[in-house]
This record gives structure tokens, sequence and C-alpha cells, in this order.
């Protein structure tokens, strides 16, 4: 479904509720299925998240987990460490274009059974789930963080708990930090020292404990950058967020600061206001936060402002290669735009191509970027609907805002 997309007004004060994070929420799915005595609220109710349960409730011996990458990593490490489980592990076609041998590779060592059906590195996986002895296991450092959480989620429930090294520099570490903070809320006793990360085993059961997920900041992310591109003076209120977040897309705040946007936290609200108009070419490094690199793109297009943004090395495997779409897509728009492996150069530019038809290639976070941007000129969204990965209430919320959506 495409959506026609354009804006009535661009002054406005509204509240919009937004679920929990799909970040926190994936990983305490998790760690409910390895220990049943951990109760989660505010769950996500993304596309994503819903896979992800289906596929830890799942008898069956082919699970599909369609484009959700998380998922693809985490279910790899649960079925390697469910004694007795012979799961088939598989997705979509760009699912099965995404790497997973490192993976893999790491929990063949610890003593896991995971062959490929296709292509060697790719899925599908075969899955034979087993006791994992082994305790030690090194990765490259600059790997995607969900690698990493994978093995750090199954750890626990390890006979010998887990030791991991990571060579050369960390990517993401906000990530980590959320699944190990999540570890030591449920009394899962952790350390990481340097490139040294050790989760001890638990000898017997957590304690009964209820957790609430935080709402998603990245979703959070599209709304400052329509409070960027408003008139002075707008505001939106989003629930609910804590000032203390484990999420490392809080880091919007300062980011969007040098954008004109204030944040200011209210019990558990967070308050975005336009504060200014005068803002500046910026440089962002976004090593620990990657997902919001096309949310921030797509702002400073609409600023008429240019940008350098590094620390983009894993936007090219994820739903599609996030650094040729941007590019793709926004010199549609008139942008003057260059990438590389691992870094984006978006020139000022006032200039606005109008009607154009932003393609969106099964990816969530490209609909959602480029949407905002309807207050600046007229948009056409392909498969609109691709929100619903991480966001299924975007469009409907975006209406409180009063931008016209035609299907």
């Amino acid at each position: 479904m495409n959506y026609k997309v354009s804006t009535v007004h661009i002054f406005f004060k509204e509240t919009i509720n937004i679920t929990g994070s799909k970040s926190e929420t994936n990983r305490l799915l998790l760690l409910q299925a390895l220990f049943p005595a951990i109760q989660v609220e505010n769950i996500s109710n993304s596309d994503d998240a819903v896979v992800m349960q289906k596929g830890l409730a799942s008898d069956s011996s082919v699970v599909d987990i369609h484009h959700a990458g998380t998922a693809m990593r985490f279910l790899t490490a649960y079925f390697a460490g469910k004694e007795g489980s012979n799961v088939l592990l598989t997705g979509s076609a760009r699912m099965k274009e995404r790497p997973i041998k490192i993976l893999v590779d790491a929990l063949n060592s610890l003593g896991a059974e995971i062959t490929y059906a296709n292509t060697e590195g790719y899925p599908p996986l075969h899955i034979k789930g087993k006791k994992l002895t082994k305790s030690e296991v090194t990765l490259p450092a600059d790997i995607s963080s969900q690698y990493i959480s994978a093995l750090l989620l199954l750890a626990a429930r390890l006979e010998n708990g887990l030791e991991l090294t990571l060579i050369g520099k960390i990517t993401s570490i906000p990530y980590i930090e959320m699944t190990l903070a999540l570890l030591n809320e449920v009394g899962i006793k952790t350390k990481f020292e340097g490139n040294f990360i050790k989760v001890y085993p638990v000898k017997e059961e957590v304690e009964p404990t209820t957790l609430v997920v935080e709402s998603d900041w990245s979703s959070a992310s599209y709304y400052y950058s329509i409070v960027a591109l408003a008139e002075v003076g707008s505001q939106i209120t989003l629930t609910s967020y804590k000032q203390n977040s484990l999420q490392g897309d809080s880091a919007l705040a300062s980011f969007y600061k040098e954008m004109g946007v204030s944040t200011v936290f209210d019990a558990n609200t967070l308050v975005l206001t336009k504060e200014t108009d005068e803002v500046k070419n910026v440089a962002f490094d976004l090593t620990k936060t990657p997902d919001i690199a096309q949310t921030i793109a797509v702002t400073c297009f609409g600023l008429g402002i240019g940008c350098e943004l590094s620390g983009l090395h894993t936007l090219k495997i994820k739903e599609t290669d996030r650094l040729e779409a941007l590019r793709v897509e926004l010199t549609k728009l008139g942008a003057i735009i260059k990438v590389t492996d691992k870094e984006l150069f978006l020139q000022p530019s006032t200039h606005f191509n109008e009607n154009v038809a932003i393609d969106t290639y099964n990816d969530h976070r490209m609909a959602m970027a480029f949407a905002p941007l309807t207050i600046k000129v007229p948009l056409i969204i392909n498969d609109a609907m691709v929100v619903s990965k991480s966001y299924p209430d975007f469009w409907e919320d975006m209406k409180l805002l009063g931008v016209d959506v035609i299907v």
C-alpha cells in the first residue's frame, strides 16, 4: 500500500503514546523464555516483537521470522541451547542475504550444532539444540551488537556461564550495556571491563520479578524530526520515557539540540519543543546509534543544512543497504549527497522536488524517516505499511499532528 502524505499545520502541541522499546522487548522475551519467573509489561506491539514471541513459543520444525533480524540472531542462540530441539530457522529473501556466520561460528565453538541449509554463512539454519558446556569465545568487536547480545542473553543458562573477549573497537556499546543491565535487573551477575565481558551462570532460578519496558527511543526520533522541521514553539509530548534510559538512541536529545529542539523530562514524559530556526551544519559520529542515521539525514535535508555522519558501517547489512537507499531517495528529492561504506555527506540545499515517490525497500525506518519531510513538501511513501515491523500505529499517530494520509 502506498500513501500520499501532506501536512496541513506546521505548528502543533500534541501528546503521542508510544509502546515499549522493540530492543528491550526482544531481550526480555528471550530472558523470559529462559527464566519463566520473569514477567514483562508494556511489550512492543511491533511485528518484530510478535515474531519473536511466536518463535519462542513454536513447537514446529520450521520457524520463519520473515524480516526480523533481531529475532534471527536471538532465536539462533536460543534454539542452539535448547536441548532436544530440532528446527529450521528461516526468513524472508532479504534475511537470507544477511550474514550470520560470526554468530554461528561462536555458538558452534561453544558446542552447538548449527549447519547451513543453503549458502554457507547465511540463513536458513538447521539447529539441533544441545547442552552447551564450553564457556569461552572470542569475537570481532566491530560486528553487529545483536550477535554479542544473543550470546550474552543465553549465557546465564549455560552450565559455566560465558567469558566473551572482543577484538578491536566495540560497535554499538549502548546495546551491549542495555543487555547487561537487563540481566542485572533480573539478578544475573555480569562484568564488563575493557573488551572483556563475563556473564555468571545461574545455578538455580532467578527470583520472580516484573519488568516494565520503556517506550522506544528509535520511534521517538521521528517526532524529534517533526519538531525540528516545524515552526518555533511547536511541541510534542511523548510517553513513557526514563531520563536514565538503557537505550542508546536516547542520545537523540543531544543531537537534536543542535537542530533547534529542546528536551525536557516531566515525570514519565518527554517534552520536545522547537526553540529556534537558527541552525548550522552538523557532524555526528553515530557508531553507538546507527538506527537514527536515516532520520537525522532527512531532518538535515529538510532544514536546508549539511551533515557529515560517520560510524555507519553496520547500515549496509540491515533490512536494506540503508546508506545506498538514503542516497537514492534523497537524490530524487533534489539533495546533493555522497555515501561511502561507513559515512554520509549531505550538502546544504533549500530546493525540494515535490510529489516524489519514496521507495522503502522493505525497511520500516525508510518510511518513517522520510515521513516528517511532508512538513516541507508533499510526498508519496511506497509500501507505507512496512512501518508495522517496529511501529504499527505510526500513520495513525501522524494524523494526530495534522498530517494528511491519502491511500
